[in-house]
């Protein structure tokens, strides 16, 4: 009776074989994973999102490298197989010696693979020249741990001392592997190549989830030579080939899994475009029957104004009036006037291209000097941003503050305290800070680009709805106008009261997007046994 209600919402999509069956178990394989390695917002995700699956009881592990950075005395990793084998297909070095280690994280189980050479002794996650190397060395090392598990599960083996923990965690194998980003992409490459044959592994349905389609693998598809042109299909080389870094992981990934997906609906369509799809809008069109998209979600325990000690003043969107103390410790920390009577616009994240900083650049100074605002920036990246934005602050000391710098407490206190959110962005797969920001007041202004136009609602005063200002062509007239827009209806106190209110009580919870993640972990199953679907849909 208990795995029928925990499947009741989606109930529609699962048959009643499914729902008196064993819990669905999905292995994520990935490259970080908070808290243990977080980088950008692949780390969030491969934290709340098991963590909401298993609410919803789906077995749901997580498998990352084990990066030496990672603080044992903190997180007391379980050794649970040693010597582990992984091929490389080279003949001169035939093989690389793994660990795999164990560890229970806020009750999602998370499985470590150990190399020294390739994960502990680097400072980093990412920027290695051997990366395609690490990355394979994942991939495969997912596979060749799987299929151990395999064996111990049919013939109790086992390579280590008879821990009960040990031996339950060597018998996981997993209904569904869900490979994230490129780094990843070759695991349903090998599944569907080198473990054709192999009856256990064979049967695993993939799922990938493009997080960036921007970023394919070690080179830039685009700007490469025809003579590095990766097909997609030919044999993987082996781990130490210099081929090996010119193939194109993501679309080996999209070739040979049995779906995949972007993080929000809006960007799966982009994607289908020249202008989104990197060069892989062709191949995408044509696999487009298994292409689906689902929104990234937010922490709504996490991020919460009410009970958040990042800020000075707690509140919610009953008290939406304690905002204002917030406001004066971001003007304080910023060294601005401190003043409740100007409206506050703010920025956080990279300095990038991608982020639509060039726009920013260019309307920024024309907002400032029309308009009695200030401006506070939170977010390093690129030097020749940060010096354009430096240039703007010396002209306008009063009313622009900088932090131009990586910070993981500071936004929170900003998001508490800014009126308008600014996120003019080129493009946008999910999108996480517009969330934060619509979570504790902050209003959004948005370009109408992946999971910006999933998540905020235009403002429409007629039909009293929206939660932000969406602007579509990405010129800095469009942008100027949509910030116009939200500073004049700032001024008007019981209109922007009520758009506020409507940020705070939008629902992006990742309870939804898990239920959502469920459905297409059903349809991947069906897809995988050839069974009809429509096009994009669940």
């Amino acid at each position: 009776m208990a795995e029928v209600t925990v499947f009741a919402k989606v109930k529609k999509l699962i048959t009643p074989e499914q729902l008196g069956a064993q819990p669905l178990k999905v292995l994520f394989v990935a490259t970080e994973a908070s808290p243990f390695a977080q980088i950008g917002g692949i780390g969030q995700v491969m934290f709340y999102l098991p963590k909401s699956l298993r609410k919803l009881g789906v077995d749901a592990r997580v498998f990352l490298p084990k990066y030496g950075t990672i603080d044992e005395k903190k997180y007391p990793l379980e050794l649970i197989y040693q010597g582990l084998k992984v091929p490389t297909d080279d003949p001169e070095k035939p093989s690389l010696i793994c660990n795999v280690k164990y560890y229970q994280n806020e009750g999602v189980p998370t499985y470590f693979l150990e190399n020294r050479e390739y994960y502990e002794l680097r400072a980093n996650v990412y920027g290695y020249t051997d990366d395609h190397t690490r990355w394979a060395l994942l991939c495969r090392g997912v596979l060749e741990y799987i299929e151990k598990c395999a064996r111990a599960k049919i013939n109790g083996e086992n390579n280590l001392a008879q821990k009960a923990q040990a031996a339950i965690q060597l018998e996981f194998v997993p209904d569904i592997i869900h490979c994230n980003d490129w780094h990843t992409a070759l695991v349903p490459n090998y599944v569907k190549t080198s473990y054709a044959k192999n009856l256990a592994i064979s049967k695993i349905v993939q799922v990938f989830t493009i997080h960036n389609l921007y970023f394919q693998g070690m080179i830039d598809p685009s700007n490469s030579s025809q003579l590095d042109f990766d097909d997609g299909k030919s044999q993987i080389p082996s781990f130490f080939d210099s081929r090996l870094a010119k193939l194109n992981f993501a679309k080996r990934g999209i070739i040979y899994c049995d779906i995949v997906n972007t993080v929000s609906e809006t960007y799966s369509r982009e994607i289908l475009t020249e202008e989104f799809g990197k060069g892989l809008h062709g191949l995408l069109r044509e696999l487009r029957s298994k292409l689906f998209g689902i929104v990234n979600g937010l922490d709504y325990t996490s991020y919460d104004p009410a009970t958040d000690n990042l800020l000075l003043e707690n509140f919610d969107k009953d008290n939406i009036a304690k905002r204002a103390e917030n406001k004066k410790a971001v003007q304080k920390e910023f060294s601005l006037p401190e003043d409740p009577g100007i409206c506050m616009l703010a920025m956080v994240g990279r300095l990038d291209h991608q982020k639509g900083i060039d726009l920013l650049i260019d309307v920024l100074p024309k907002i400032l000097r029309d308009f009695k605002v200030q401006f506070v920036l939170v977010g390093g990246g690129d030097a020749g941003f940060r010096d354009a934005l430096e240039v703007i602050a010396k002209k306008f000391p009063l009313q622009v503050g900088l932090h131009t710098y990586p910070n993981f407490t500071l936004p929170r206190l900003v998001f508490g305290g800014a009126d308008i959110f600014l996120m003019p962005s080129r493009f946008e797969p999910a999108g996480l800070t517009q969330l934060e920001a619509m979570r504790y007041g902050s209003v959004p202004v948005v370009r109408f680009t992946g999971g910006l136009g999933d998540t905020v609602e235009d403002v429409d005063l007629e039909k009293n709805s929206g939660t932000g200002f969406v602007f579509k062509p990405f010129d800095s007239f469009a942008f100027y106008g949509a910030t116009v827009r939200a500073i004049t209806l700032w001024q008007i106190k019981s209109v922007w009261t009520e758009i506020v209110k409507r940020a705070m009580s939008a629902d992006f919870s990742w309870d939804t997007t898990a239920e959502n993640y469920l459905k297409l972990y059903y349809k991947a199953q069906d897809l995988a046994a050839g069974k009809f679907t429509t096009i994009g849909k669940f």
